[in-house]
């Protein structure tokens, strides 16, 4: 059973290693939505994968270090590109949920990424 758990945040971030010229070279923010998806089986008892406020109470310090805070400050994130981002959050959740299965970057309406570890 695959269940996942969305959260948006609001960040700016530039992108130092674009070409001369690009937009996103300049600084500027997006909305984020985040999904972290979790596999496992139900529990007999508990009837679920994982209680969603526990992936949230895991996922809540890297909230609190992303939102509303400039990304290329951020160790780890100096060229916080969606793929940066969705592995930076990937290698910091994956201890504390075993579970996890895959996290997903949406930066826009209409583009983003997934990533399912290596």
């Amino acid at each position: 059973m695959n269940i996942f758990k969305v959260f948006t945040l609001e960040a700016a971030h530039r992108l130092p290693n674009v070409p001369e010229g690009h937009k996103c070279a300049r600084l500027h923010g997006h909305s984020f939505r985040v999904e972290l998806h979790l596999t496992g089986d139900v529990g007999a008892e508990s009837g679920w994968v994982m209680d969603f406020g526990d992936v949230k109470a895991v996922f809540q310090p890297l909230y609190e270090q992303l939102d509303h805070h400039y990304l290329n400050d951020i160790q780890g994130l100096e060229n916080p590109t969606s793929e940066r981002l969705a592995v930076w959050i990937w290698d910091r959740l994956k201890p504390a949920l075993p579970l996890l299965s895959e996290v997903v970057v949406h930066e826009t309406c209409t583009s983003g990424c997934r990533y399912r570890g290596m």
